[in-house]
């Protein structure tokens, strides 16, 4: 899109000196000579060259670009919106507190709804899984399992009807279950219900990722990035307290894939936005931003929606995506306006007289390899693009 840009200017630029040229000295041969110095490859070869080896150089850095269009929309973007579970956090919650509900014995509790998670990708579904696997409790196969986006789980196991939901769709199917719940807390909540009768409230900890807070604080000096938002479906409580942690000053909880996919276009009305996300439920916002990123490849319906996908989930990859769009972008403009400014130097001199059409010829060569040489160098960056750092954290080996 670039060298479409240039392009329209560059080519009557280009056929208007020539004439002139004739115009003025009545010589055909250096209406040829302005021609011949005026081949575009700057623009048609150069840019193409970056791009390609922009891709090949994310690629050794598992970053995989699926639409070329976002490395050049990269650099102009000024905001950016983040999801919590995966994106901010590592995205592997544990289970740690089991509240029983009702009758039902905890282990009988957790053995049906593993059952049920086994299904599913959403982070949650790991930590019950692993939770019931530690206690060496039977997961059985399921029937009729379905996973409405933001909504929860549910199936049949056993013969009874298995749900998993949040707490905020409990308390609007039934305002009695507060009392029952008891005051929320900070961190994940999920409850569990069997046969449409509440029978357990599970807890989870996640952990922010180490680099998370450096990232954040990173992204205005760096990338030009004058609005961060962090954007999730958990409680307020739970993104406000992770956002305290990590640097965030705006945050959006408790929102649905919709609504996740209206902030987005709202934030883009206003301005280039950025969408960094790893779910399922992620996959609207995506296709919806300016440049959509997915970290890890846990749904191939987010990385179809995605314009870039981070193979190994880490924010330090999508540093080093900004970092490699800025340069690719930089060295692009390089090779082609360096490459017109050359070429029309050729023209005039073309233009008045002073080169032939052979010599024309081996200038323009010339300027085609210095442009295309230059373009080359976006295939070949330092060992460590990004310089942020990860933060002390404990849990951060345990999680390689």
């Amino acid at each position: 899109r670039l060298a479409d840009r240039l392009g329209a200017l560059y080519t009557p630029l280009a056929v208007g000196i020539a004439l002139l040229a004739w115009m003025l000295s009545g010589d055909p041969v250096r209406f040829l000579a302005v021609l011949v110095v005026a081949t575009p490859c700057p623009l048609l070869i150069a840019i193409p060259v970056a791009i390609i080896g922009t891709i090949s150089l994310a690629a050794k850095r598992s970053i995989v670009i699926r639409d070329p269009v976002a490395l050049e929309r990269m650099p102009s973007c000024t905001t950016i919106i983040l999801d919590k579970t995966g994106t901010i956090t590592y995205g592997a919650p544990e289970l740690v507190e089991q509240v029983p509900l009702g009758d039902l014995g905890m282990d009988q509790v957790l053995a049906l709804a593993a059952s049920l998670e086994q299904y599913s990708k959403h982070p949650l579904a790991e930590a019950i899984t692993r939770a019931a696997r530690t206690r060496g409790l039977a997961i059985q196969e399921a029937a009729q399992v379905d996973e409405p986006p933001g909504t929860g789980l549910r199936g049949i196991v056993q013969g009874h009807t298995v749900r998993l939901t949040g707490r905020a769709h409990v308390g609007r199917e039934r305002p009695e279950a507060a009392t029952i719940l008891g005051p929320a807390r900070g961190g994940l909540e999920c409850v569990v219900l069997v046969d449409e009768e509440l029978a357990a409230l599970y807890r989870f900890r996640d952990t922010p990722r180490g680099e998370s807070r450096s990232f954040i604080q990173h992204l205005g000096p760096q990338h030009g990035i004058d609005r961060v938002l962090l954007v999730s479906g958990d409680r307020e409580s739970e993104v406000r307290e992770l956002a305290r942690q990590v640097g965030i000053t705006e945050i959006h909880a408790e929102k649905s894939p919709e609504e996740k996919l209206t902030i987005v276009e709202q934030e883009r009305r206003r301005a280039q936005a950025i969408f960094v996300g790893d779910g399922i439920n992620d996959a609207p916002a995506l296709m919806a931003a300016t440049v959509g990123i997915a970290l890890g490849t846990q749904s191939d319906v987010t990385v179809e929606a995605a314009g870039a996908v981070i193979l190994d989930s880490s924010l330090q990859r999508v540093d080093e995506l900004l970092h490699i769009s800025r340069r690719m972008r930089t060295i692009a403009l390089q090779s082609a306006v360096g490459g017109m400014v050359l070429s029309v130097v050729g023209m005039g001199f073309a233009g008045v007289g002073l080169l032939s059409p052979v010599f024309g010829a081996l200038c323009q060569e010339i300027i085609d390899i210095v442009a295309i040489a230059n373009a080359l160098r976006t295939s070949r960056a330092p060992d460590r693009l990004s310089d942020i750092r990860p933060e002390d954290d404990p849990t951060r080996a345990d999680r390689r």
